[in-house]
């Protein structure tokens, strides 16, 4: 007979509650935690998928030692005494010769991620960083300069919206189920959806209105939208008088920027961004101006992303039902806090980072998440000093990073780089050293603490033993500290350990997650009181347009609009994005998911394919300044004509993954490594190509 698991999926970040049937330790079923408003059931592909990746048989099965030069596929299977050892004496080698700053760290956030930075400050090295930068640094930036609060504390109250406005945020692509689910009922009720993009989506196809913009001319429309709101005097005049500070500053700045200026620079008709901006106003404050997700287009992100906050404060609807919220912890619900291991007292850390992340390179971008896209450069010129090891968990360097030909140049250079995955990624294959990581179905994690209008907590339970010699990052990461002297750091033996100290000032018991798998620490939405209840971070506790965060640091909180270089007939500007069916770069090799979408294809216009001589379905060469990739072409009128598209995560190399290898191209391959030098995001839609087809 079957038995019940609740858990949390890890088939992509978005971490959706599950229930696992598991019998005679396999995995029978998968499905969402029925118990959960919103997901009731439901799951994705990617979460099915989830029995296809425990039991495949092309994942680390044991640790492995290189033996032939990096990327040859040349390993021996150790035991974890010998990898271990293995690591712990080649790292007390570097940090003796060179200090802990020389070593990295590198991960996509997880339940965990407050272990690995306990890791690093245990060694002395402030160089952890995550993936959220390349995804949404500038996102972050953004808020933190208008609110003092981080992208990942503010909401959406899907449910109740009545106006929603997406700028390229794919969620039905990206796929949080959650939200879909509130989005969808909202649309049954009546809301709307617009949504603009230089690419007709699956999301653009569920909107009321799609409207295609020229590739990196968003900031121009919402500059322009900005102008009329306030012209025709459409934002909500008390709200912004109660909480908003700044606005004759942006009203003086957005005079010149009118429907018909924008018009010119974007492509869409002044009429259209009148309407926009009359019909917005018409819901508010139940109006959300999407502010996205992956915040990493353009140089100018920033700014972009300021502009479409700003939008969501001129509607009134920031803290506001069927708009934005600021996401609410246990302690705003009555309760305790979820301990980190991170949080005790460790050696001061005088070193800069590697990275110059809320130093002088990203003087304002987030340092706690680090801007992993310097680490190329970092290594490559020693600067600002040299980088020796680096341990990445979970997170691909060479399919991530812009500029992949460079980053593995970079890598060449170090003495070790040490891989925990439960993929053979290429970041794996190029290591010298991989220590498999037991899969979520076979492992349990931390705690999740969910907060939101409603906050949570979360367990991940393991439901089955490992298939194969892997073991969970928590405990590999104790393992590793203890052999660099530093393990009383880490004072837990089990999981239960893990979890009893976590909840140690909550007031939650473990079994009080037994029944559903999760605590709902409140039944009631907690709302601020609009009237004198909100509590911006900023120095005058409002939401502050003139950004002394920006300012202080030389930065203008509304600079002049530089236009978008325009494509001409040889060039195109690259755009890549995401499907359904895979999660970033880690899903291709799935048994399932590659037989849904086993290659990516570039997007090009009919208009443009004609002009250069290229069939649908043709196999095309993509040159960029950086590299050229061979893909097949998708010929299709539903891309704007300056830009093509392809997904991200494709054209690997990795002869281990038999599914996936050498399907489709790598954009990180093409792309160039420029960022956004105030909001800390990589450019990734920046790069400029050329397409011919292949003779």
């Amino acid at each position: 007979m079957a038995t019940e698991v609740y858990s949390i999926c890890f088939m992509c970040t978005v971490r959706c509650p599950i229930r696992v049937l598991v019998e005679n330790d396999d995995v029978k079923w998968i499905e969402g935690n029925p118990f959960v408003p919103g997901i009731e059931g439901a799951l994705c592909a990617k979460g099915s998928a989830g029995l296809a990746l425990l039991h495949d048989h092309e994942r680390p099965q044991y640790p492995m030692i290189r033996t032939g030069p990096r990327g040859s596929g040349q390993w021996r299977r150790a035991t974890w005494n010998e990898a271990l050892d293995y690591a712990g004496d080649k790292l007390k080698g570097i940090i003796k010769q060179h200090g802990a700053q020389s070593v990295v760290f590198g991960e996509r956030t997880n339940l965990n991620t407050h272990i690995s930075k306990t890791f690093m400050k245990a060694i002395g090295s402030p160089n952890h960083f995550t993936h959220d930068a390349l995804c949404k640094g500038s996102v972050n930036t953004a808020f933190r300069s208008l609110t003092g609060y981080t992208d990942a504390q503010v909401g959406v109250d899907y449910a109740n919206t009545r106006y929603i406005v997406m700028y390229g945020r794919n969620l039905f692509e990206s796929l949080e189920i959650k939200a879909i689910n509130h989005l969808l009922n909202a649309l049954e009720r009546g809301a709307k959806l617009i949504y603009i993009d230089p690419r007709v989506s699956i999301t653009a196809t569920k909107a009321d209105r799609y409207l295609m913009i020229r590739p990196g001319a968003d900031l121009a429309l919402n500059y322009a939208l900005i102008n009329i709101i306030l012209k025709e005097r459409l934002y909500d005049a008390q709200y912004v008088r109660r909480w908003v500070k700044g606005l004759k500053e942006l009203q003086a700045f957005v005079e010149p920027y009118t429907p018909a200026w924008a018009e010119a620079e974007t492509g869409i008709p002044a009429r259209e961004i009148v309407t926009l901006a009359r019909e917005a106003a018409e819901a508010k404050p139940a109006v959300v101006f999407h502010y996205g997700y992956r915040g990493a287009h353009h140089p100018n992100e920033i700014y972009f992303r300021r502009s479409l906050i700003i939008l969501n404060a001129l509607m009134g609807s920031i803290e506001a039902k069927g708009g934005l919220f600021f996401k609410k912890g246990p302690q705003a619900a009555g309760w305790g806090d979820l301990r980190k291991y991170s949080d005790q007292d460790f050696p001061k850390i005088k070193a800069p980072r590697f990275d110059g992340s809320g130093q002088d390179r990203f003087p304002i971008a987030d340092a706690s998440h680090g801007n992993p896209q310097m680490l190329p450069h970092a290594i490559l010129n020693e600067d600002p000093y040299p980088i020796k090891a680096l341990i990445i968990n979970r997170f691909d360097p060479l399919q991530s990073i812009p500029a992949s030909a460079t980053t593995k140049k970079a890598l060449d250079r170090l003495d070790l780089i040490v891989t925990i995955d439960i993929n053979f990624s290429e970041i794996a294959w190029y290591s010298d050293l991989i220590l498999p990581e037991s899969i979520y179905l076979e492992r349990a994690d931390s705690i999740q603490a969910v907060s939101g209008l409603k906050p949570q907590l979360f367990i991940r339970r393991q439901a089955v033993s490992p298939r194969y010699d892997t073991r969970p990052a928590w405990q590999i990461l104790k393992q590793l500290a203890e052999r660099l002297g530093v393990g009383r750091y880490f004072p837990y033996e089990t999981i239960e350990d893990i979890w009893s100290f976590q909840l140690r000032d909550l007031g939650v018991k473990i079994e009080d997650f037994d029944a559903k798998g999760f605590v709902s620490l409140t039944d009631q939405a907690l709302w601020w009181d609009r009237e004198k209840g909100l509590t911006f971070k900023t120095p005058s506790g409002k939401f502050e347009l003139v950004s002394p965060l920006l300012e202080s640091r030389g930065f203008p909180s509304f600079p002049p609009y530089n236009p978008a270089p325009r494509s001409n007939h040889g060039t195109f500007k690259l755009m890549v994005g995401r499907t359904a069916s895979h999660t970033n770069v880690s899903t291709q090799n799935n048994l399932y998911l590659s037989e849904l979408v086993p290659e990516n294809v570039l997007w090009i216009h009919a208009e443009a394919a004609n002009r250069l001589g290229i069939q649908d379905g043709e196999l095309v060469e993509v040159t960029s300044l950086q590299a050229s990739s061979r893909i097949k072409a998708k010929v299709t009128e539903l891309i704007h004509p300056e830009a093509v598209f392809m997904l991200h995560g494709f054209g690997k190399t990795v002869p281990a993954q038999t599914r996936c290898y050498h399907k489709g191209a790598s954009d990180a391959l093409l792309q160039e490594n420029t960022s956004d030098r105030v909001g800390g995001s990589p450019a990734l839609d920046e790069t400029l190509v050329q397409v011919r087809p292949v003779q």
